[in-house]
């Protein structure tokens, strides 16, 4: 569905130098530099795929989306969504596809969204019977029908972003780029909107390109992720092998001393070396199979008020490969 080849980006900035004569000296003679956003990208998704485009501020992951999405143009390199070429912006490609920006809105903030839907309607040509069907499923999957008639200005950001979902779909993609949908919502509106997306995705088959700086939107979503760093690919594969990118299954273990007291016999565990956390914890990272012999050796050498184990979390991994780079 998504075929990306040596995609490349570069931006030409101005470097104007500071104060009011480094602004004359700019009107004569003026420096430029050339970043590239994204460098010679390429990656294939399938049909129905939902894969998780993950990155840090500046990598380059909502540039890549606008080369997709026809907004701008690439410097080199080709991309083909279901055979269009985002370039030529053809209405044919431009019905097929929705891009979802966390941080802009399409809807009207003075009008009720339903009025946003409507025009929606008439631009993409949409039957009545089509686009009704359509609306009535999507606000029962976000459950936001008693809100259709609220102005947009009004609504909470949770609501907000559910509507903008909506007005995505209204025409059934086929493509739908999504970048940081989950932005500043609560707790509990990242989750309405994760189960949405999921039961969306699976029921129809719709192929998504997510970015997020909320690792639980991949790890609940996504089977698959491609890791940019400083507009270079440096991952592209399955979640749980980069979980384990160094190329072993590791656990945190984190103890609380009942007494306070740490014994030097605690210093040292399997070769590993125990942190000093904050309120009296300590931690150590183990791997899976030596878990249960470390424990023993923690709860056998002194008084434990408290003992957890838990994965190591995903921001973690990912910060160490960003570093590794």
């Amino acid at each position: 569905m998504i075929e990306v080849k040596n995609l490349t980006r570069v931006f030409r900035t101005y470097k104007k130098q500071p104060g009011f004569w480094g602004g004359v000296r700019g009107l004569f003679k003026r420096e430029f530099e050339e970043i590239a956003a994204a460098k010679n990208i390429s990656f294939s998704i399938a049909e129905g795929e939902l894969v998780g485009f993950l990155g840090p501020n500046g990598a380059g992951k909502t540039t890549t989306l606008k080369m997709l999405s026809g907004l701008i143009y690439p410097t080199s390199g080709t991309a083909l969504v279901a055979g269009h070429d985002p370039t030529k912006r053809e209405n044919a490609y431009r019905r097929l596809f929705a891009l979802v920006l966390g941080q802009k809105n399409q809807l009207w903030w003075d009008l009720p969204a339903i009025e946003s839907f409507l025009l929606l309607r008439h631009i993409y040509g949409l039957p009545a019977d089509q686009y009704q069907q359509t609306l009535d499923e999507l606000v029962d999957l976000l459950d936001v029908r008693a809100k259709l008639n609220v102005m947009v200005r009004e609504l909470s950001l949770g609501e907000r972003m559910k509507m903008e979902l909506i007005a995505a779909l209204l025409h059934r993609p086929r493509v739908l780029f999504l970048d940081e949908p989950t932005i500043g919502l609560d707790v509990i509106s990242q989750k309405s909107v994760r189960r949405f997306l999921r039961e969306y995705n699976r029921k129809h088959k719709v192929t998504i390109l997510l970015t997020s700086h909320y690792m639980a939107d991949i790890k609940e979503l996504c089977d698959r992720v491609i890791v940019i760093h400083k507009g270079s690919k440096i991952y592209d594969g399955e979640l749980a092998r980069l979980e384990n990118a160094d190329g072993s299954k590791k656990k945190i273990i984190t103890f609380l001393p009942a007494d306070g007291k740490f014994p030097d016999t605690w210093r040292s565990l399997h070769g590993e070396t125990v942190r000093d956390e904050a309120e009296g914890k300590f931690t150590i990272r183990v791997a899976a199979e030596n878990v249960v012999a470390v424990s023993q050796e923690i709860l056998t050498t002194g008084p434990v008020a408290d003992i957890t184990i838990e994965d190591i979390p995903l921001e973690d991994v990912i910060t160490e490969l960003f570093n590794a780079q």
